[in-house]
């Protein structure tokens, strides 16, 4: 951090050491729930003394991204634990009574975590004057397995749950306010607010969403098919999963995911996801918040180029999958969410690097929102791009997702009008 000023922040929890940037607070790791291997999660309870959240987080244990070709590696490498239930606040000031954001990372639910640095909140929260919070929840294996007398699944969506009620008891701490709460998410972060609708635990949480390239409703598996997983996996670990060393674990989900692929004609499934009709996801949403919905105009091209980016050349399987994984999804989720009588808005990310290696693809708006030139430094994705040019659009995205914050209106400044059938795209970023 460039900053060694200290401050200290008075939660429901105890007394939180932070520490203070230009334009904001920095508190990390800070614990918001704990759990053994394949249990559910229970509050962290108070601190017995003042707790230093100046540090970077670990994250879930997790093998490499399969988009790392096109995010490259996070910098610098986290630290990865099973003890990882934590949060990252970022806050304007510790006075006050602004809106919350609360962040839900992606990676197919197999990777990433809330504490990463491309999740820096830093400038979403110094322009925008909201508290943002970044969570990490359980992902792969250790976060979705269904398998009788070892895990009960959607453990995953337990830890999000979880810190959401973290943020309600403890966010007026930081100079928030538990009333307004917007929770933002891209791909599976995104896939997973639609989840956190469906449940009866977490619906009163929060108050709008924000939905960045969200994959089909279909992510989430069937009991019967998520049993087959759990299975498969206990089968190439050969042993108790309750107790095996971590590499092994980590090892049987790497087999289970190539054997998994052999089978599943989709290539964005991973092979443990959320579990439909299973506790917390036990329902279709009936009511819904004011929602941002959206995507990039190539996020297919993430999945099917090679690494060198190179289409084919008509470039019909990145197309297909584009519009059958994300484009039409998020069209069906803005009609859901207008037919539940929200306020609803739809965006297309178009822009790409000049040197065009995959164009406007999955992930591609991240460093728009969050982030830094420092952790999205050579990140393939963006070619040779200038980070001024990259900041300058940030900035008027920032704008608009914090206006959505206060308001549940984008910026005023500029024209984008509500979801219609008539008018499916109401703003296009390029």
């Amino acid at each position: 951090m460039p900053s060694s000023e200290t401050v200290i922040a008075s939660t429901a929890s105890g007394k939180i050491r932070g520490l203070k940037r230009d334009g904001s607070y920095y508190f990390g790791a800070i614990p918001y729930a704990r759990a053994a291997r394949f249990e559910k999660p229970r509050p962290a309870g108070p601190f017995s003394d003042v707790f230093d959240a100046t540090a970077l987080g670990t994250v879930f244990p997790q093998p490499p991204s399969r988009l790392e070709r096109i995010m490259g590696p996070p910098l610098p490498e986290p630290e990865q634990s099973e003890d990882s239930f934590t949060v990252t606040v970022t806050t304007p000031s510790l006075t006050g009574h602004r809106p919350v954001m609360v962040w839900l990372h992606g990676g197919g639910y197999s990777s990433g975590g809330g504490s990463l640095p491309w999740y820096d909140c830093g400038a979403l929260s110094a322009e925008g004057d909201v508290v943002v919070v970044s969570v990490n929840y359980r992902v792969g294996v250790l976060g979705y397995l269904l398998l009788d007398g070892v895990s009960e699944g959607n453990l995953g969506v337990h830890d999000q749950i979880a810190a959401l009620e973290w943020v309600r008891e403890n966010i007026e701490a930081f100079g928030g306010d538990p009333d307004s709460v917007t929770v933002f998410g891209q791909s599976a972060g995104a896939h997973s607010i639609v989840n956190l609708l469906s449940s009866n635990n977490s619906r009163t949480l929060f108050h709008r969403a924000i939905l960045q390239s969200t994959p089909r409703p279909d992510l989430n598996f069937t009991q019967a098919a998520a049993i087959e997983n759990g299975e498969t996996f206990a089968r190439l670990l050969d042993g108790d999963p309750r107790t095996a060393p971590l590499s092994r674990i980590l090892d049987a989900f790497r087999s289970t995911a190539i054997e998994f692929s052999r089978r599943s004609p989709n290539v964005v499934q991973p092979p443990f996801a959320p579990i439909s009709e299973l506790d917390p996801v036990i329902r279709t949403f009936e009511t819904a918040p004011d929602v941002i919905v959206g995507y990039t105009r190539d996020e297919g091209s993430a999945f099917v180029r090679d690494v060198a980016g190179v289409p084919d050349p008509e470039r019909v399987a990145e197309k297909a999958l584009t519009q059958n994984m994300f484009a039409e999804p998020a069209m069906e989720l803005a009609d859901a969410f207008t037919a539940a009588g929200a306020s609803v808005y739809t965006y297309r990310f178009d822009w790409a690097p000049t040197d065009d290696v995959f164009g406007a693809t999955h992930c591609i708006e991240l460093p728009f929102v969050l982030g830094t030139d420092q952790s999205w430094k050579s990140s393939p994705m963006l070619g040779s791009s200038d980070w001024q040019n990259i900041d300058a659009l940030g900035r008027r995205i920032r704008r608009h997702w914090t206006s959505f914050a206060h308001t549940g209106s984008p910026d005023s400044s500029e024209t984008w009008e509500k979801y219609t059938s008539a008018q499916p795209i109401g703003i296009t970023f390029f």
